[in-house]
């Protein structure tokens, strides 16, 4: 997530960038759609197909996990994974550093997918053995791939990540603490070729596409990709699942999802036990970038940001309800 100081809509900003790649000029008026939280995204469109702008401050992004997203994207694709396609500038570059009077900026455009976010449609155990089988594909390929570095961060990043930010911001001193208890306690778990690997991280409703026509789904947003337990992709998807839901169906989903992905990949009722486990380190992450994201505050913000502000720190207070409770 990046600081909230960011969370302002520059169409101006958006438009220099922009000037990297061909565009239909009559689609500028297509950025009044635009969003913002981990990037900013401003929808366009070239020869009538809608793309997307993606851009973020130098600051805000590690370029080597950029580099890898978009690695692990080509990889995919090269296999016929249908993941997203990377649109490169007018310089044949997949990526560029943009230098402006706002600052510095990554930036990439994305063609967009064909059909519709799952969290749009109605959810049935068909689709969502579907989703399973999706998931369990994406990591069957990326048990097969081998990067001459890996350029994407692991867990063990994101916990040196996490003890950094938090020695600089004003936190729970029980994160500290839960840092401690969950280093602990992944450092026992085997980690193997079936198990262990680079996963998606954001395998949610909103992430993937259901395109009805060729009964296929698009997957979107590798930004927080990163070396992990498979099973963690699992709790991420099984934990959108369960907030779309009625309670009342949820084991049937999960059900669903599990036998959809094991007909893919296979998952172990040992590493499902740990979805609890990888439940707290997701929480303690989330927790980590809303907290440093809101840590600026301003005079007079607006009511808007204001409104954003209050929603994060309910966010916050939910994620770190557990935090240093011992693991049983």
């Amino acid at each position: 997530m990046l600081k909230l100081k960011c969370f302002f809509d520059n169409k101006d900003l958006a438009k220099m960038i922009l000037e990297n790649w061909e565009y239909d000029l009559a689609s500028i008026d297509m950025f009044n759609f635009y969003r913002i939280s981990s990037n900013a995204v401003y929808p366009f469109k070239y020869k009538g197909k809608t793309r997307f702008l993606r851009f973020s401050p130098v600051g805000e992004k590690d370029i080597n996990n950029l580099v890898g997203e978009l690695d692990f994207i080509r990889f995919l694709m090269s296999r016929d994974y249908p993941a997203l396609s990377i649109i490169v500038s007018k310089n044949n570059e997949e990526f560029i550093e943009v230098y402006t009077p706002w600052g510095d900026f990554y930036a990439v455009v994305f063609e967009r997918v064909d059909g519709v976010q799952l969290g749009e449609i109605e959810y049935t155990p068909e689709i969502c053995k579907k989703h399973g089988s999706y998931l369990g594909k994406l990591h069957k390929l990326s048990s097969d791939y081998k990067p001459i570095t890996k350029l994407r961060w692991t867990y063990e990043d994101v916990f040196l990540w996490i003890d950094k930010e938090l020695s600089n911001l004003s936190y729970d001193i029980s994160a500290i603490e839960e840092i401690k208890i969950l280093e602990t306690y992944l450092s026992k778990i085997p980690k193997n070729e079936k198990n262990f690997g680079l996963i998606h991280y954001d395998f949610e409703l909103d992430n993937v596409f259901y395109d009805q026509a060729k009964d296929v789904l698009n997957i979107i947003d590798f930004d927080d990709a990163m070396y992990h337990w498979y099973a963690m992709d699992i709790e991420r998807a099984l934990d959108s699942i369960k907030n779309e839901i009625p309670k009342e169906n949820y084991f049937l989903m999960k059900d669903s999802f599990i036998k959809g992905y094991n007909e893919e990949f296979n998952v172990t009722d040992e590493m499902l036990s740990y979805l609890p486990i990888f439940r707290r380190f997701a929480n303690l992450y989330a927790y980590t970038r809303i907290l440093r994201s809101t840590a600026e505050v301003w005079n007079n913000e607006p009511d808007w940001l204001t409104e954003i502000r209050g929603k994060l720190n309910i966010a916050m207070e939910q994620r770190s309800k557990f935090f240093g409770k011992p693991i049983q």
